[in-house]
């Protein structure tokens, strides 16, 4: 998963975003809606967390944005303003999700995960292919019926993988979609990843190598 902080109170971005990353949730900040508009219309994000008091474009226009636009990722808004008016008027700007500051990070991450498995056509909460069988909701990942325990980086990338229904992922895109943009673009994570998650997964091989173009599940 991949999550566009819209925070313009840093500490607490960053805060966010470190946290995330611990529970293997790329992340990218944006500290005004301009910013935000710029990284959307750039990269590809499953939830935007977005703080409704931002400068430039607020929240709510941002997210009105979004929900006018065909595929758009969800959006899980932010706020110190708790009376329900506000949270009705959050969701008929087009929010997903509402959470009120302050907010444990763990709620934060359940409810991230909570819009990651909302049903959609291109991605289901639960992924098969070649035996494997990942579990968005549970975290869990089985390969014939066998438990397979992976770290967190290496479900994301299996995710990523299975999403893509045995079309071939890049790894400039592997690095888009389960890492943040802070990442080395010239770094050497990817290929370690996809060779500890192989072997993790076992024999024969499920995750195939493209020559020059990336990599897929096998049929």
């Amino acid at each position: 998963m991949r999550v566009l902080i819209v925070e313009d109170e840093l500490y607490l971005a960053e805060a966010i975003r470190d946290g995330l990353r611990l529970e293997a949730i790329a992340s990218d900040i944006a500290g005004d809606g301009h910013t935000a508009l710029e990284l959307l219309s750039i990269n590809s994000y499953d939830v935007v967390v977005l703080d409704r008091d931002i400068p430039g474009p607020n929240g709510d226009e941002i997210a009105r944005q979004l929900a006018g636009e065909v595929e758009s990722p969800r959006v899980l808004m932010l706020t110190a303003a708790d009376r329900l008016d506000d949270k009705a008027s959050g969701f008929e700007s087009g929010a997903d999700d509402y959470l009120t500051k302050p907010f444990a990070l763990r709620e934060l991450v359940l409810r991230l995960r909570a819009l990651e498995r909302r049903p959609s056509a291109s991605a289901p909460p639960v992924l098969e292919r070649a035996g494997v069988r990942l579990d968005r909701f549970r975290r869990e990942v089985y390969r014939d019926g066998n438990y397979m325990a992976l770290t967190r980086k290496q479900f994301a990338v299996l995710d990523v993988l299975m999403t893509a229904g045995g079309g071939v992922v890049s790894a400039e895109d592997l690095l888009e979609r389960a890492w943040d943009e802070n990442t080395d673009p010239f770094t050497n994570a990817v290929r370690i990843t996809i060779s500890t998650l192989r072997k993790r997964l076992g024999e024969p091989w499920v995750i195939e190598t493209v020559p020059g173009v990336g990599y897929r599940m096998a049929p």
